[in-house]
Parts: structure tokens; C-alpha cells; sequence
């Protein structure tokens, strides 16, 4: 092919790539919603149903098991994503590389079920590990009908099989709670969501694997994927080594108040960063070697995704004991200064984001895993020293290690050819913008307000009154604004 032709097929290509990724933005953010509505739905139910002593068995387990899902993934659903092209012996292979997987870890962890009960001192942890130990089966089954849809950009079968797997399982855990069997509605809401979405992505993916062959060039994947899962070991055993060391120190109660807390600033991060990045990573990885339209792609979409989360982190944080109180009930009201000292971690988190996306569409899974060994191992280093007083030490140290990790790899990043600096001051912008806001809602409700719901209501007025100041005095501030309302137009020309 001559030169014209390529520059013209790849001009042909670009607004293609353009319209595909607003187009799985809206569908993606549709779904995204309905599902935040089921999360929050299934918090408050659940939370009202179940005490903390049912939620800090489930995490005293997943603390420990959910290891095997980053060994399950073995990274190999975002080499097949990041991938030029993926044959279909490839892709056969690769299912059956998760799927035995899958199955190797299952047995594991039904094995050592025993065990985990022993090292908390808890017996009814043997029959939840064993339960839940199934769950790896199912989803090493669905990992490769999952990268397969996110790959062809079908992100509006991904978001109906998650949606839908996510109201099954909730409407599984409410009937158990319902009926009073405590911590196993929590089991049964895991289960059937892993099982529903598996069937939904099944049935849409439109592909089905063939049988395991050798020839198959399987390398590069198994490269990518390796060094890609070894990283995600060591973040997830930062994430978790908290969990671990409240539930093993301090018992079931104190870890449940903790994890919820934690899940109250997982949900959104949780509903922003795994859908931003099933988009941004297809696209970014298109867009590599076009230096402009990568970094312009790359900002906006971190703004994107600051704007949503930290928004609603500030908020939260200025009013989380009338949000907790009210909405999950008194017996809550301990999880407060946890859950605020958290949510200010949760914001260098979602800045974060965009690091771990310039790692993985370049293909620098390995500079990501010695990155991600240096600042990880220091945030547990911290976590293991907070521990010492209490679970409000965990969060701060927590909180802490965030931060100056989302720093330290902007300076990591900064021979990639990534626009590290904006990167920065599209971070720093957004998250003062934001703390102003708090602190006006925060100051304004205890001043002018006594009861929990009076405070909530002048704190929201406050935090707007705010908002709507900050965009007519600060003009970076409101064009920063501006380009997250204009998210259609931009991504068209990305």
C-alpha cells in the first residue's frame, strides 16, 4: 500500500475510533449509573438487614481469597485488549488458560479453607471460603468473553450483562437477609452476580471457544499478562493487608465498620475507573504512536473522571455523618471519621488512574511492576506501623502512602512521552477546586444547622453555592468544567 493510501485509511480510521469511544462513554456512563443505583440500593438494604459482624466475615475472607482473582486474570484479559490483533486459536487458548486457572485456584482455596478459619480464630470462615471458592471458576469462564467485548468496543453488552448480574445478585442477598441467614446473603449476592453476568456474557459475546492448541503464538500475551499480574499482587495486597490486619488484630466488628467505610469510597471509584479504563485503554492503545491526540484524550479523560469522583468524595467527606447516620442507620456512626480520612486517600487514587493507563497502553507492564513494587511496598510498610492506633491509623496511613504513590509515578512516567505535567495540574486544579467546596458545605452546616437531615440539606446548598462561585472566579476551574460537559464533542475529535 503507498503512502497515500495508509495516511488515508488511517484518517479514515480516526473519527471511526473517535465516534466509538463517545459512543461507548454515553453507554458505558448509562450503565455505570444503573449500577451505582443497584450498589447504593444494595448498601442500604443490606446495611439495615446485616450487622457489621456479617460484613466483617465476608471481608475477613476476601482479604485473603480475593488474591486468587489477580491470579485468575493472570493479566491476560488486558493483553488480549492491548493486543494489535488476537488470532482466533489465540483467543481459544487464552480462555483455556483462565478457565484452568480458574479451576486450579478453586480447588486451592477450598483446600485451605481450613486454614483461614484458623488464622482469624473464626470457624465460620471455612464453609464461606469453600462457598466462595467457586466464583473463581465462574470467573475465569467469563475473563476472555469479557476482553472479547471490550475489545470490538461493545460496551453496551458489557454494561446490560454487569447491570444485570448485579440486580440477580443483590435480589439474591436481600431474599437471604430477608429470611435471616445473615452473612450468607452477602455469599449469595457475590455468587449470583458471578454466575448471571457469566450467562449474559456468554450469550451476547457472539464468539465461542474452540479447543486448546500448541502453534498459537501465546508469548507476547503471557509476557504482558505476567508482568501486568504481578503488579496487580502487589496493589492488591496493599489494598487488602489493611483489611487483614484490622479482622486479625481487632475482631469482626471493628473490620466490618472498616469495610464499610471502605466500600462507601470504593463505589464510586469502582464505577468510574473500571469502566473509564475499558474504554481509554482500546482507544489509548490505537493512539500511541500519535503523540497530539493521545495526550489530548489521555487529560480529558482523567478531568472526566476527576470531576465525578471528587466531587462526590469532597462531599461526602464534609457530610458523611448525616449521609452514614441516615442513610445505613446509628449503628454506623463509628465507620465517620474512617470513611473521611479514606475519602481524602480516594481522591489521589482517581489522579492515579491516569498513570496506570499510560503504563498499559504503552506496553510498560514491566516498568509498572517495579513501579508498583517500590511505592506499594512502602504503603503496606506504613499501614503495618498505623496499625497501631487502630483502624483510624490504617486509614491515614492509607491515605498517605495514596498520595505520595500518585506523585511518585507522575515522576516515574515522565520519559514516556505521556503529558506528565497536566496530568499534575489537571489533578491539583479539580482537587482544590473541590476542597473548597467541602469545606464551605462542612462550615455551613455545622453553623447554621442542628439536626442531621438540616445539615445535610444546607450543606448540600452550601457545597453548590460554592461551585457555582469557584466557576465564575477561577476560568481554568470552568473550562476544565466546560470540556467534561462537552465529553461527546471531544472524544468525536480525539
Amino acid at each position: 500500500m503507498s503512502s497515500g493510501n495508509v495516511s488515508a485509511a488511517a484518517n479514515a480510521v480516526a473519527p471511526r475510533l473517535g465516534r466509538l469511544a463517545a459512543r461507548g462513554a454515553l453507554v458505558t456512563m448509562g450503565g455505570q449509573a444503573c449500577k451505582v443505583l443497584l450498589q447504593l440500593g444494595g448498601i442500604i438494604v443490606l446495611a439495615r438487614l446485616l450487622s457489621p459482624g456479617d460484613y466483617g466475615l465476608l471481608a475477613m475472607v476476601t482479604a485473603i481469597v480475593g488474591v486468587g482473582e489477580v491470579l485468575r486474570d493472570f493479566g491476560l484479559s488486558s493483553a488480549a485488549v492491548q493486543a494489535h490483533s488476537v488470532s482466533p486459536q489465540q483467543r481459544s487458548n487464552l480462555f483455556w488458560i483462565n478457565s484452568g486457572i480458574g479451576l486450579a485456584l478453586a480447588l486451592a482455596v477450598f483446600a485451605c479453607a481450613p486454614a483461614i478459619a484458623t488464622f482469624y480464630a473464626q470457624p465460620a470462615l471455612q464453609p464461606i471460603a469453600q462457598a466462595l471458592a467457586l466464583s473463581f471458576v465462574i470467573n475465569g469462564i467469563a475473563t476472555q468473553y469479557r476482553a472479547q467485548l471490550n475489545r470490538d468496543m461493545r460496551f453496551g453488552r458489557l454494561a446490560a450483562a454487569d447491570v444485570g448480574g448485579q440486580a440477580l445478585g443483590l435480589a439474591a442477598g436481600v431474599t437471604l437477609a430477608l429470611r435471616g441467614h445473615g452473612h450468607w446473603a452477602l455469599v449469595a449476592q457475590q455468587l449470583g452476580q458471578a454466575l448471571v453476568t457469566l450467562l449474559l456474557l456468554a450469550a451476547t459475546s457472539g464468539w465461542r471457544p474452540g479447543l486448546p492448541r500448541r502453534g498459537a503464538d501465546m508469548g507476547g500475551f503471557l509476557r504482558y499478562g505476567g508482568n501486568l499480574m504481578s503488579t496487580q499482587l502487589v496493589v492488591y495486597a496493599s489494598r487488602n493487608v489493611d483489611a487483614l490486619i484490622i479482622g486479625q488484630r481487632f475482631g469482626v466488628e471493628l473490620l466490618g465498620l472498616y469495610n464499610r467505610a471502605y466500600q462507601l469510597l470504593m463505589l464510586p471509584l469502582n464505577q468510574i475507573n473500571a469502566p473509564a479504563t475499558s474504554i481509554a485503554l482500546p482507544v489509548l492503545s490505537r493512539l500511541h504512536d500519535d503523540g497530539e491526540r493521545y495526550g489530548r484524550f489521555l487529560l480529558h479523560g482523567q478531568a472526566v473522571m476527576l470531576h465525578l469522583t471528587v466531587a462526590s468524595f469532597a462531599f461526602g467527606c464534609a457530610q458523611a455523618e448525616p449521609l452514614i447516620v441516615l442513610v445505613l442507620g446509628p449503628q454506623w456512626a463509628p465507620a465517620v471519621p474512617i470513611f473521611q480520612i479514606l475519602a481524602v486517600g480516594g481522591a489521589f487514587q482517581v489522579a492515579a488512574q491516569a498513570s496506570y493507563w499510560v503504563f498499559l497502553s504503552k506496553g510498560l507492564t514491566g516498568s509498572n511492576l517495579r513501579f508498583t513494587l517500590v511505592s506499594r511496598l512502602l504503603l503496606i510498610a506504613g499501614i503495618v506501623f498505623g496499625a497501631q492506633w487502630g483502624a483510624e491509623g490504617v486509614a491515614t496511613a492509607y491515605t498517605l502512602g495514596v498520595a505520595l504513590a500518585w506523585l511518585g509515578g507522575l515522576v516515574w512516567l515522565r520519559d514516556s512521552g505521556a503529558p506528565v505535567g497536566a496530568m499534575g495540574r489537571n489533578a491539583l486544579r479539580v482537587m482544590l477546586a473541590y476542597s473548597l467546596c467541602g469545606l464551605a458545605s462542612a462550615a455551613a452546616a455545622l453553623e447554621w444547622a442542628g439536626s442531621l437531615a438540616g445539615r445535610l440539606a444546607v450543606g448540600t446548598g452550601a457545597m453548590l453555592a460554592a461551585l457555582l462561585l469557584l466557576l465564575a472566579l477561577w476560568p481554568a476551574f470552568r473550562r476544565s468544567v466546560a470540556d467534561v460537559l462537552r465529553s461527546r464533542n471531544l472524544l468525536r475529535a480525539a
